[in-house]
């Protein structure tokens, strides 16, 4: 699984949040995507690399701009993953 971290600016409240979730979800099958205009940021999480070029062109086409992209391998934690070894 892998954890995407997108700086996008342009976000001014809750339905600016709601654009990018929903442009995100169109463009591409994701486990969960989640932004926050307060931070500026929406992290993504999926099974499948995304290419970054289409991520920033569905995000850019709602009228947001897409600034640094992070990717990182990303681990599930449940309640009890502080007692595995």
């Amino acid at each position: 699984m892998r954890k995407y971290t997108l700086e996008v600016q342009g976000m001014q409240c809750g339905m600016c949040e709601s654009h990018v979730n929903d442009a995100v979800r169109r463009a591409f099958r994701v486990k969960k995507v989640e932004s926050s205009h307060s931070r500026n940021q929406t992290v993504i999480l999926t099974e499948e690399p995304l290419d970054e070029a289409a991520l920033r062109q569905a995000i850019d086409s709602t009228g947001y701009t897409v600034g640094a992209v992070r990717s990182e391998p990303y681990e599930k934690r449940g309640f009890f993953s502080a007692w595995k070894k």
